[in-house]
């Protein structure tokens, strides 16, 4: 697109702040407006794969997340004693590394300043209070009280999106599936290279994952009551018992486990949009439109593929609305690949009975995703 675009990003998360580097860099007006006061992330670490890694790369930044994360190339599966049965390599796209293991505040950082440095302003503490799109331009006001007319205005504001409630009302709420995920963060064991997974005739696994040179998480998921919430004397307790089965690498992690406020407890839900993500000039973008489970670790990587289509396609066209519904024909696919083979395998993993469409995907399996994945979206 040789006309810039003045481009208002609701959300400063992975998936938003990649779309302000990508669009900055393009000479685009970008501004972003975040909840929060500051570049940072809740959570403990996440897992970059190739596909991710490979958008790294093409916004400029590949280098500075892997400096403060841990890169790694193997899949090691153990029993529940933590003696590996099966070593998996991990398959790399156009050459970005394998994987990286990153703490969620630190790539926050990354792509904070990588997103001013590129010229996107950063509306800190604010929301989207008024919102009016015209067809020619979206009128919008903020929280702060700031106002502002714009080409597009994009949602990458998570699975409980106000913006997705703007436009849909209560059609595409947050679906609980039944289980949580329980994290924390440990030092790194010394000969732990990559991620390691525990599990076997277990109704769960657990996964100790590196994210820098000092730092590992352990992350397992349960069947929880859509009401529980752990104990915040007995968190680390708590987990513990649900590990029980578990010895080696498991056991000696959960051993280092003292203080329940480590312990990040998060009920795993999904959202389908299914319905068109951009009505006008306003997008649905990431877990927004297409939250999945964490069991394929690709719901970054989704928003950051969204996020670089999306500058790609706003490329291609001087029309907006052409360049959305090529970036959705492009999208919509794969995203739903990635959310529906995720909750067949969380399904499968905790003896929940699946369909017959969920039985043909799982035929695809983890390994099978993972070289489908690597290819060009």
């Amino acid at each position: 697109m040789a006309t810039p675009l003045r481009v208002l990003v609701h959300g400063g998360g992975i998936g938003g702040l990649t779309l302000a580097v990508a669009l900055a860099r393009r000479g685009h007006s970008v501004e972003v407006a975040e909840l929060r006061e500051q570049f940072d992330a809740l959570g403990v670490g996440i897992i970059q794969p190739s596909n991710a890694l490979h958008v790294m790369r093409e916004i400029g930044i590949l280098d500075d997340c892997l400096a403060v994360g841990f890169e790694w190339e193997v899949l090691t599966i153990c029993d529940p004693a933590g003696r590996p049965v099966a070593k998996i390599p991990q398959p790399r796209m156009d050459e970005a590394p394998a994987n990286n293991g990153i703490p969620r505040p630190a790539l926050a950082q990354v792509l904070g300043r990588a997103a001013t440095e590129a010229g996107a302003r950063v509306h800190f503490g604010t929301t989207i209070t008024e919102l009016a799109d015209d067809g020619a331009g979206v009128d919008v006001t903020l929280s702060d009280g700031s106002t502002g007319r714009y080409d597009l205005v994009v949602g990458f504001d998570g699975i409980g999106s106000p913006l997705r409630t703007r436009l849909y009302g209560d059609r595409f709420r947050p679906e609980y599936t039944g289980f949580a995920n329980w994290r924390v963060t440990l030092p790194r064991r010394a000969d732990l290279q990559g991620v390691l997974m525990s599990t076997g005739n277990l109704a769960a696994k657990a996964l100790l994952t590196p994210i820098t040179d000092e730092l590992m998480y352990l992350g397992s998921v349960f069947a929880e009551a859509e009401d529980f919430r752990p104990d915040p004397e007995r968190a680390h307790e708590q987990l513990t018992e649900r590990l029980a089965d578990f010895s080696g690498p498991v056991a000696e992690a959960l051993a280092q486990i003292t203080d329940p406020s480590t312990v990040v407890y998060s009920r795993i839900s999904q959202v389908t949009v299914d319905a068109p993500w951009h009505v006008g000039r306003v997008v649905l973008a990431g877990d927004a439109a297409h939250a999945s489970t964490p069991h394929l670790a690709q719901g970054a990587a989704m928003a950051v593929e969204d996020a670089l289509v999306l500058a790609q396609e706003l490329d291609a066209t001087e029309d907006v609305a052409a360049a959305l519904q090529a970036w959705e024909d492009r999208r919509r696919p794969r995203a739903m690949f990635v959310q529906s083979l995720s909750r067949a395998i969380l399904k499968q993993e905790t003896g929940t009975p699946t369909t017959p469409e969920e039985d043909e995907l799982l035929k695809i399996g983890i390994p099978g995703a993972a070289h489908v994945l690597v290819k060009p979206y």
